[in-house]
């Protein structure tokens, strides 16, 4: 009897010593994978954007405006204020103002991620997400 009367409470101070270190590495997954998630999505929405447009540029409706739509509406795991931005270069790597048929478009697709929790003592990274392709290719 006089063993088990001088545990008490060993469990509840080692409870208090390993729960803060546990909360912290499961919010910490948490996190992290909501980060990995949505640099997939931007990823995949920056891909989506650029296959739009290296396919479109030449309808009669096609416009950045809908490029941008486009890329954003295919990744709907994306924060509401990402920025999609088009740039256009020639096959020898000028920059052009449009689309033609050889040159290449990318698709920059970015945001400033925003921690879920607020617990983390890091800041919070920028997402980005690139795509490239040739037109009319």
């Amino acid at each position: 009897m006089k063993f088990r009367n001088s545990e008490r409470g060993a469990v509840a101070v080692e409870l208090a010593l390993v729960l803060p270190v546990l909360l912290l590495l499961v919010l910490g997954i948490m996190e992290f994978g909501r980060a990995y998630n949505v640099q997939i999505s931007a990823s995949q929405a920056a891909r989506e954007g650029a296959r739009y447009v290296a396919v479109n540029y030449s309808t009669a409706g096609f416009s950045a405006a809908t490029a941008r739509t486009t890329a954003l509406s295919s990744a709907p795991g994306l924060p509401a204020g990402s920025t999609v931005t088009i740039t256009y270069t020639s096959a020898s790597g000028a920059t052009v103002p449009v689309c033609t048929s050889g040159s290449r478009v990318k698709v920059t697709v970015a945001d400033q991620l925003v921690w879920l929790t607020g617990y983390l003592p890091i800041a919070a990274p920028r997402v980005t997400g690139i795509g490239v392709m040739q037109c009319g290719g």
